[in-house]
């Protein structure tokens, strides 16, 4: 739920974007195909899960993200789940034309399409400022967001080893993340085939079917046989209880657990655990 949001904008898009919120527990990234971000924490904790990573932000950390899919994750009761950051959405053709640089001439790739930035005092002043404007919005006219943008991109490309033009353009080239390690990479994270379909950049329809070509059984089938596999192997060689377990290996119940694991080994968590120290 969306307690305060304020923006600014420039050109008809918003730019920088304030809001405080009682995050849900998984949502999509909340904006366009054809941007990167950039988010400040102002307060809270959350993960952003990617195709390929799991990292976690919280005040005084930044994430800068490229144009591709990503679930915000947050984890607790409501109060644990409260949020205060401000965004900055980055568009190519804005980029050039505040900077009067061309972004289509660089060759330039980062091995990441999201990091953890650490906010210096230079960053942290600035957004200071753009909370000012966003509290006297009577000041920020195009050309004063125009501005603050340009202060922005300097700043941020100052944190970086390459040339601005390069590290602003880089942004823009999502490094492909090859299909199974997508789902090897998020076997475990109690992930609906809809959630997976999108982390995938893909409709629910053709991930079911790239899925049961690549692992000849549906995608329900193979990550519950998975969990089950996993969750064995722990039951095997550690002393967690089996609550835990479940949850660990991405189940949402104990009940459904049980369940399935039982279809699969023929007795309980309990009983083949107990059987296995019989050993």
């Amino acid at each position: 739920m969306i307690h305060e949001e304020k923006v600014l904008t420039y050109k008809g898009e918003v730019v920088f974007h304030k809001v405080a919120l009682t995050a849900p527990k998984r949502q999509l990234k909340p904006f366009k195909e054809n941007e990167a971000c950039f988010t400040f924490v102002n307060k809270g904790k959350f993960r952003i899960r990617s195709p390929e990573d799991l990292i976690s932000f919280e005040k005084g950390k930044a994430l800068l993200a490229k144009c591709s899919n990503f679930f915000i994750e947050t984890t607790g009761t409501p109060d644990l789940r409260a949020m205060d950051i401000i965004g900055v959405y980055l568009f190519p053709k804005m980029i050039e034309e505040v900077l009067d640089i061309d972004l289509s001439t660089s060759t330039h790739r980062v091995n990441y399409n999201m990091t953890q930035l650490p906010v210096d005092l230079l960053l942290e002043n600035f957004m200071q400022s753009i909370e000012v404007l966003m509290d006297h919005p009577e000041l920020a006219d195009e050309s004063m967001v125009k501005t603050k943008l340009r202060e922005f991109l300097l700043l941020l490309s100052k944190t970086q080893s390459a040339s601005q033009s390069d590290f602003l353009a880089a942004l823009f080239k999502t490094n492909a993340v090859e299909f199974k390690s997508t789902i090897s990479n998020n076997l475990y994270a109690n992930l609906t085939v809809e959630e997976l379909a999108q982390l995938c950049g893909m409709s629910t329809s053709s991930f079911k079917r790239r899925f049961t070509e690549t692992y000849r059984e549906s995608p329900q089938k193979y990550i519950s046989k998975k969990k089950v596999e996993k969750a064995a192997e722990m039951l095997r060689n550690g002393t967690n209880r089996i609550s835990e377990i479940a949850y660990d290996v991405g189940f949402e119940t104990v009940s459904t657990f049980n369940r399935l694991f039982k279809a699969q080994y023929g007795q309980s968590p309990s009983a083949y655990r107990m059987a296995q120290i019989a050993q």
